[in-house]
């Protein structure tokens, strides 16, 4: 079985994602999943991570989930972050651009060059092509698209001055701003985009109806479990909330949406 929560496996919370493993794995435990993993899995892309049958719990991106990986994942339950841009199950991205730059709107920006952290991330990308839809002209706004691979990079892109705008995550914002200050005082945020649901815990497609019942009640377990308090603080995690699939697809409007408009890619 493989446990792995890669979304938020930032350096600055490393030592909290690991108690939180390993909290989890002892939640696990208490619902009969003998042998849970006490350590995540990491080193592993996560296309593979997510496609394979021993997948026991992981975190994913909602965008992914209802394209790559709709047959390979089973929704769970959606954590609750207590941080600016959060409310309920849902965040937004920031709209992130160096602490020097004389732009005071998205349009402002046009011509520049834009950071995202993949091409299938709802909070690096499909969520910005959706704000920069209605101001793109004849398909493009961007001068250049550089592909950081996580938002850490993209912020650090633009610290460098070798991009000027990104949309970030706002719990990946949160925890920086939180426990890493330094790695984003060189930027400011610009706005927020539209908010869509929280990225998700999930299990392999594979699990049946009672293992799935089973995996929550252990998520359900941690969130409250006075142990686990401080972890939970540093982590921002405040909950868990169940939605359905069906309120995901907020996401693939979006692309839709932006698609209408004419500006099916970022660009």
């Amino acid at each position: 079985m493989q446990l792995s929560l890669p979304m938020y496996d930032l350096p600055c919370v490393k030592a909290a994602t690991d108690a939180w493993c390993a909290g989890l794995s002892r939640a696990l435990a208490n619902e009969g999943f003998d042998g849970a993993p006490e350590t995540l899995t990491r080193g592993e892309g996560v296309d593979a991570l997510w496609r394979s049958p021993d997948l026991l719990l992981s975190q994913t991106c909602g965008y992914p989930l209802l394209t790559s990986y709709r047959d390979c994942l089973s929704l769970l339950l959606t954590p609750v972050y207590r941080t600016p841009g959060c409310t309920g199950g849902k965040y937004r991205s920031f709209t992130v651009v160096s602490r020097d730059s004389t732009a005071q709107s998205l349009a402002d920006l046009r011509g520049s060059r834009c950071a995202i952290n993949g091409a299938t991330s709802q909070s690096g990308m499909n969520v910005l092509r959706r704000e920069i839809a209605p101001l793109a002209r004849d398909g493009r706004f961007f001068s250049e698209i550089v592909v950081s691979g996580r938002h850490p990079e993209s912020i650090a892109l633009i610290v460098a001055g070798e991009a000027d705008v990104a949309a970030i995550d706002c719990v990946t914002f949160g925890l920086m701003a939180k426990h890493a200050p330094d790695t984003v005082s060189a930027v400011r945020v610009l706005g927020e985009t539209r908010a869509a649901p929280s990225l998700p815990y999930v299990t392999t497609s594979d699990a049946t109806a009672e293992c799935q019942a089973r995996i929550k009640a252990a998520l359900r377990n941690a969130v409250v479990d006075p142990d686990l308090a401080s972890v939970r603080e540093v982590l921002l995690i405040d909950g868990f909330t169940e939605l359905s699939l069906s309120e995901y697809e907020i996401m693939t409007d979006m692309e839709a949406e932006a698609a209408a408009m004419g500006y099916p890619a970022l660009a």
